[in-house]
């Protein structure tokens, strides 16, 4: 098996045919009670939606659950799926969705889980609110980098759950306002102005730390 190079291929005639099929083919066929259909779509998007669950959880162990769960939401509801809207856009609507209820469970309890995992700390960066020198081979400013990636996942626990989901959707999934705002339910203004209270907040969280 790991000596193959195809292992990642479709194995049957059916399968290789699904994988090749446009997008709205394969929710048509899913629809219609496809399996093979359903599965080229979790293929398409398993890895982004993994790893959108976990950038907002920051738990591996919820992230998975989370990534099971929508993908069986998605395939429970995928009658109701109307094309009004990209598969992408929709399938990321339901891990939104999971995130924001599991951030509120934990807010009420009060636990505090990282976001960025150490080898993720390259994204301390899209705060841009600190210098950074890149000065990796001294150990002190390692140190200070990663006390201020602690700081800054810190102040990140300090914003509502709909705010850090926007902040997080917007700077490390790197999505337009529009969309952020469909996955949502609302509108691209709101959603601008939820993030422009998430930035101030972490400005003036972060504003001693330059």
């Amino acid at each position: 098996m790991a000596a193959s190079t195809t292992t990642k291929e479709p194995k049957t005639a059916q399968e290789r045919a699904q994988a090749r099929a446009p997008e709205t083919e394969l929710i048509r066929e899913a629809q219609a009670g496809s399996r093979a259909a359903f599965d080229a779509l979790v293929r398409q998007y398993e890895h982004q939606v993994l790893r959108l669950a976990l950038h907002l959880t920051g738990s591996e162990h919820e992230a998975e659950d989370i990534y099971q769960e929508a993908f069986l939401k998605a395939f429970r509801y995928i009658g109701n799926f109307r094309f009004e809207c990209s598969f992408y856009t929709w399938i990321y609507r339901i891990v939104t969705n999971l995130c924001l209820d599991q951030m509120r469970r934990r807010k009420t309890r009060r636990e505090d889980h990282a976001v960025v995992m150490d080898h993720s700390g390259d994204e301390i960066d899209l705060l841009a609110n600190v210098s950074d020198d890149r000065s990796y081979s001294n150990p002190a400013k390692e140190l200070d980098r990663k006390v201020l990636g602690e700081q800054i996942q810190q102040a990140l626990t300090k914003l509502t759950p709909r705010e850090r989901t926007v902040f997080e959707l917007k700077h490390y999934q790197g999505l337009r306002l529009r969309t952020i705002g469909e996955m949502l339910n609302t509108t691209e203004e709101t959603a601008k102005n939820t993030l422009f209270r998430a930035t101030k907040k972490l400005r003036l969280q972060l504003a001693g730390l330059r």
